[in-house]
This record gives C-alpha cells, structure tokens and sequence, in this order.
C-alpha cells in the first residue's frame, strides 16, 4: 500500500506542469457580454451649427463618434433638403450647400454600432435672420428665345464684396459645351453686376440654363445675405447680325450669312454729344412706341416726342427706330441726337425682323468711343482674354 501512494503522488507532481502549459483560459460568460455591450454602445452624433441663433453661411456637418453614419438628411420647415454626403468611413457628413439665414432645420441621422445595431436621431437648429438681404435682377427671361450675343447679365441691388464665394454659385448649362466666362463689371445703374458671355456668339438652337444658388451665400461687408435661388432657361435663336455703316447711312441685316436686306440710315451727327456709339451693341429689348425726351439723355430741350418701333441698344439712350421727321438725310447724311433713324416703312418690317440678343455692329468714323460694357450689353467690345480676367475665379 505505501508504494502504491508513493507511485500516484508522483504521477500527479509530474502532470501537474504539463496540464498548466497546454491549457488556455476560456472567458467567462460575463465577459462575453461585457464585450459586446462595448461594441453595441450608442453612436454619439454632433450636428454644427447648433442653437437657435446659429450663423448661416457655412454648410452643415455631422459626425459620428463610437460608430458611423449611414445616411443623413438635412431640411427645412418646407421640407426642402440639404444635399450632402457622408465621407468614407462613414465618420463625417457634410452637405453641399451653406445653410440659408433665418431658417429652422432638421437633422435626422442613421448610425451603426460597432456591433451592427442601426439608430436613428433627430436634432434641430435654426440660423440667425439676415440683418439685410441682396437682390438680383437678371436677364435674359425664363423661356425666351434670345439672338446670338445675348449674355446672361445679374445685376445686383447692394454692393458684393465675396465676388468669387458668389461666382461659385453660378453654375451654366449648355446643350453643345459652349465656351464662356463670367466678368464683373459696373452696371449703367452704378450697381454691381457680373455678366457671361461666349468666347464667340451662340450657335442657333442651343439651350442654356443658369443655376445661380445663391440662397445662403454672404455678399460680404455690407452687401447683405442673398435668401434665394434663381434660375433662367432659354434657347438661341437664328444667326442674325445688324452691320450698320455710319459712313455709307446704311443699316444691313445679315441672316446665316446672307444680306436679307439694306436699309438707309441716319445716325448721330457728328461733333458734339450727339455722335452714336460704335462697336457691338445689343439689342436689349423691342419696346414700340415711346416718349423720347432728350432731357433725359443730357441734351437740353432738344426734342420731346413719340416715337414709333423703338429699338432700345444702350442704357444711355441710343435705339434704331422710325425717325420720319429725317427723311431726308436717311442714306446720305448722320443727323439725328445720337440713334439710327429710318423710315416708318423700313423700322415696322426690321422691327418685326429682329430680336432681344441680335448684335449690332457699328462702325463709323464721326462716332464717340465704343460702347462700354456695362452700357447695355457691350461685352463683346472687350478682348477675349481681358473680359476672362474679368473672373473673380
């Protein structure tokens, strides 16, 4: 018996160390659940700008901390939605545009846990109201048909100072790809304004939009908020280009090319302020039959009358319409305040001829200077390149 004992204790001292090397330590159950209960930790979501006075003009962004966002929508009290787009990772989401001031907006978020579990919270915050607000009057109109060198042209109502945050915003369209840029200018008015223009005129037939998403951008210093988009569609026309010689009295509308007929004409007299402009202008609006008082141009008492199929080319006061009071210079010699004159006949058919957009290129030798560019639409007497530096981009 006492052998026996002896052989079994030694056995065991022997397995002893080998058992306590080949085991591994298995992890209990409350461990287990430790552990996914880490995993499975609610995602923590921060949204800026927050509060109720929150500073518009910068876009929102949300972030997920302890999981990731799967999707984010972002909108307003009707129920329009900021864009945006989670990063990868699923860290961070950042909307496209800035947000509008004076506007309450929701935020509602997706998460998944490390574990895989989905959340959804909602949050709020509204921006502070613009303390004054910038306007914009644009042409051409939605839904016109426009001549061959029409630009798009905003004027705006305050001064804007962020001139590129606010170029960014405008976004062009074309059906064909058409080359073109935007260059600030001085409007007739004193106003700010930015206009875009072909490197050359339109091709016929092709359809333009302007996307300007301005709501929530800054004009800057004191130029005030802009709390809007705005949109324009339009189509180009036929090729149809007015060469007027103010040496030869003569007026030609050129369609694809082809002289469709030759009028005579009378323009400015030459010396004096009463001279016409020369260069390309461009038709900007047909408006009939209108007084024409030359007290509004400068020009004293000079005249004061109706006048028929007015053609209106700057803001200044320069028109092609029906001039009967000149018929006998029309042809032979320039002897109007400052327009092209031409008979009731002649204005009624090239009056129903042309269109908002048609150019008109003036030449002449008894002219004074070339029409610049915020007078009217005269873009297009400025060098490619130098109307690109234009740009605030």
């Amino acid at each position: 018996m006492h052998r026996t004992h002896v052989r079994a204790a030694l056995a065991a001292a022997l397995l002893a160390p080998l058992a306590a090397c080949s085991s591994t330590a298995s992890p209990t159950a409350s461990d287990a659940k430790a552990t996914r209960s880490a995993d499975d930790r609610p995602v923590t979501v921060t949204v800026t700008p927050t509060g109720r006075q929150a500073t518009p003009g910068k876009p929102v962004t949300v972030t997920a901390d302890g999981g990731s966002l799967t999707a984010v929508t972002v909108t307003d009290a009707e129920g329009a939605r900021l864009s945006g787009k989670v990063a990868a990772g699923g860290r961070s989401w950042v909307s496209h545009r800035k947000a509008a001031p004076g506007t309450a907006y929701t935020v509602t978020a997706t998460t998944r846990t490390q574990a895989g579990t989905t959340r959804t919270t909602r949050s709020s915050f509204t921006t502070a109201a613009a303390d004054k607000v910038n306007k914009v009057d644009w042409r051409p109109g939605t839904a016109s048909t426009v001549g061959i060198a029409q630009p798009i042209s905003l004027v705006f109502d305050n001064p804007v100072r962020n001139r590129a945050e606010v170029e960014k915003q405008l976004k062009i369209t074309t059906s064909d790809g058409t080359e073109g840029s935007w260059g600030w200018i001085r409007d007739w008015s004193g106003r700010d304004r930015v206009d875009w223009r072909p490197h050359a005129y339109w091709k016929p037939g092709t359809k333009v939009t302007l996307d300007a998403e301005l709501n929530g951008t800054d004009s800057g210093a004191d130029g005030g908020w802009f709390v809007r988009d705005y949109t324009t569609t339009f189509t180009i026309g036929t090729r149809q280009i007015v060469k007027v010689d103010l040496d030869s009295h003569q007026l030609s509308l050129v369609r694809d090319g082809r002289t469709v007929r030759r009028i005579p004409v009378s323009g400015g007299t030459p010396g004096g302020d009463k001279r016409s402009w020369r260069g390309t202008a461009v038709l900007m609006a047909k408006e009939g039959t209108i007084n024409m008082n030359s007290e509004t141009v400068g020009l004293g008492d000079a005249y004061d009358k109706m006048v028929d199929y007015s053609m209106r080319l700057t803001w200044s006061g320069m028109y092609a319409h029906a001039a009967p009071w000149n018929a006998a210079y029309f042809g032979n010699t320039n002897h109007s305040s400052g327009c092209i004159g031409m008979s009731d006949a002649d204005a009624a058919w090239f009056y129903a001829q042309v269109r908002p957009g048609d150019p008109f290129e003036i030449t002449g030798r008894e002219t004074k200077g070339v029409v610049d560019p915020g007078n009217g639409f005269g873009a297009w007497n400025v060098p490619w390149e130098e109307w690109r530096n234009k740009s605030a981009l």
